[in-house]
């Protein structure tokens, strides 16, 4: 039976400072309406200076938290975040081909600081077994490079990026502009499916707050989704949601900030 509220499973690393991760994930799901459970597959020592260390958990404890919440709970949406490695990923990919719920996959691979969150080995396993698993794929200009050995510095490389991921598999796309034109005053990014594209463009906001913004929306697209909303209103509803949580960022910390993710708990929305 699937719930109203919206389930969403979310298997994706730890964020000791909240701002991205498993806690970002939690909070966006939360605020855009959706139940949040999770399996987590690595503590990360963070904060808004950088990652400070990676901390892997076994695979069988991975897959046994994925378990007993889809044997219990349930899942309307998976959200893919932080697998790290090879033996995750195929871990993982296993998970999804016994669950009916569609897939949310961000393919995390560098923290904001730059620190690797995905060993280079892994990235084929990405290529190979979670795009063709994917009902969105969200990633970011270097994401999609490190994909399909496409240059991405413009709106013409993201959509040629694009194209290459929807063949690799993906039933849709979410090619992010965050990284493109930077210095630019315009952020724009595409939802790509086979039927056609979306464009969602808005202003440059000129702040350090943005640790963060590639989980909460990726969290915030599977909860539209989860809640049973259409792609292209999920996807544009998730947009508008980061957009704000940016612009409301609290400024906190002294390095890349995190975003305001419960604005609207606040806002009564």
């Amino acid at each position: 039976m699937t719930s109203s509220i919206g389930r969403v499973l979310i298997i994706a690393g730890s964020d000791s400072g909240g701002g991205a991760g498993i806690q970002a994930d939690i909070k966006a799901v939360t605020a855009m309406g959706g139940y949040a459970a999770t399996a987590i597959t690595a503590i990360t020592v963070q904060n808004t200076l950088g990652v400070h260390g990676v901390h892997p958990l076994p695979l069988d404890l991975i897959e046994q938290q994925a378990r007993v919440v889809l044997d219990d709970i349930g899942a309307d949406a998976i959200k893919t975040g932080m697998l790290g490695s090879v033996e995750v990923v195929e871990r993982v990919a296993a998970i999804l081909d016994t669950c009916n719920a569609p897939a949310v996959v961000d393919p995390v691979m560098i923290a904001k600081g730059g620190a690797a969150l995905l060993e280079d080995r892994a990235i084929a396993a990405v290529r190979s077994l979670m795009i063709p698993r994917a009902a969105l794929l969200t990633p970011n200009a270097p994401e999609a490079e490190a994909l399909t050995g496409i240059s991405v510095v413009d709106l013409d490389g993201q959509r040629r990026a694009g194209e290459a991921l929807l063949k690799l598999g993906a039933r849709a796309v979410l090619m992010k502009g965050g990284h493109v034109g930077e210095g630019g005053t315009t952020v724009i990014d595409i939802l790509m499916t086979p039927s056609g594209e979306t464009l969602l463009e808005g202003p440059r906001i000129d702040t350090t707050s943005t640790h963060g913004t590639g989980c909460t929306l990726a969290s915030a697209c599977a909860a539209g989704i989860a809640r049973g909303l259409p792609l292209e209103v999920a996807v544009a509803e998730a947009w508008a949601y980061v957009a704000e949580a940016i612009r409301r960022a609290p400024g906190l910390g002294g390095g890349h900030g995190p975003l305001d993710h419960g604005w609207t708990l606040r806002a009564g929305k």
